[in-house]
């Protein structure tokens, strides 16, 4: 129903029901056959909570500004908004604030991030058991031989830790197919280091269920109704 922090603040509001009476204490022990009920009002702000995609363009940073790199977070606009959005959301400042990038896409890469108001949409994409796909589209220099394929898909470690298995396949001469369960801090790039590859280019195209489809660069849209990750 709702994160552990928005669970919190619904108790403090006194919006949480434990057999039909009001709580506000946190850490409050509940009996297993107690009906535990939400307000109407509580319901209706996780309904509400946004969660956005956008096609981030190279030379943007996924969270804070650095370097003077600038964040995506500010292609966010009612300008941006692509024109194919079919989620039937109005746009407004309050579907805007307090958005977070779940997850990273560096500097140099492009393609599907997500943004979202909503605790379960990051547990599920980046929590510390998650098993959601990200599918990426890479450019390469180098001999990509049939040995370096098998230890892209499994046999790499890094920072001294084993890669999960990963499924890596060719495109074509120097275009790689990646499908990853982690998202390790530049994780394809130092991967394809290890079998003497140079990413030439790198393109975030699918996110669990969620394709980046023809979102043109630097446009965002909404999450629609029945779209799950």
């Amino acid at each position: 129903m709702c994160s552990r922090r928005e669970a919190d603040s619904f108790i403090e509001r006194g919006l949480v029901f434990v057999n039909g009476l009001s709580v506000s204490e946190l850490g409050l022990k509940v009996d297993p056959s107690s009906e535990v009920t939400l307000d109407q009002r509580a319901v209706a702000e996780q309904m509400g909570l946004a969660t956005i995609i956008l096609n981030k363009p190279v030379g943007y940073v996924s969270g804070q500004a650095e370097k003077g790199y600038k964040p995506a977070s500010v292609l966010l606009t009612a300008a941006n908004r692509a024109k194919g959005d079919i989620s039937g959301m109005k746009f407004s400042p309050a579907s805007m604030k307090n958005l977070a990038p779940a997850g990273r896409l560096d500097i140099d890469s492009q393609g599907l991030i997500v943004f979202t108001q909503d605790g379960r949409v990051a547990k599920k994409l980046i929590g510390e058991h998650s098993e959601i796909e990200k599918e990426y589209i890479v450019r390469v220099e180098g001999d990509v031989a049939q040995n370096a394929l098998n230890l892209l898909n499994f046999g790499l470690s890094l920072d001294g830790i084993p890669l999960k298995k990963a499924i890596v396949t060719r495109l074509n001469n120097d275009q790689l197919r990646f499908v990853l369960k982690q998202g390790k801090k530049r994780q394809i790039r130092r991967m394809c280091e290890q079998v003497n590859l140079r990413v030439t280019g790198l393109k975030r195209v699918r996110i669990g269920e969620i394709r980046l489809g023809s979102l043109p660069e630097g446009k965002w849209r909404y999450l629609a109704p029945g779209e799950e990750f």
